[in-house]
């Protein structure tokens, strides 16, 4: 049984943990892999030279892992 060869994943990806989702639930994946788009986005904007933009833009990837967070437990609450 011959398998396709995995591709790396982005900073993104795994910065929301894409493959990490128990319940298999297909919502979860979704959400995750929106937030990942996003944090690709800011990390491609990153300045090779440092700065406060990059300074920013960690701020903006922390808290774009933070939103992805809450929306996952969000969608998957059962009380």
């Amino acid at each position: 049984m011959d398998e396709a060869p995995q591709r790396e994943m982005t900073f993104g990806e795994k910065a929301v943990g894409l493959t990490f989702n128990p319940s298999g639930d297909p919502r979860v994946n979704e959400v995750k892999k929106l937030y990942a788009e996003i944090i690709d986005l800011l990390k491609h904007h990153m300045n090779p030279q440092g700065g406060e933009i990059n300074r920013m833009l960690a701020i903006a990837i922390t808290e774009s892992q933070t939103a992805q967070m809450w929306a996952v437990k969000a969608i998957t609450w059962r009380y």
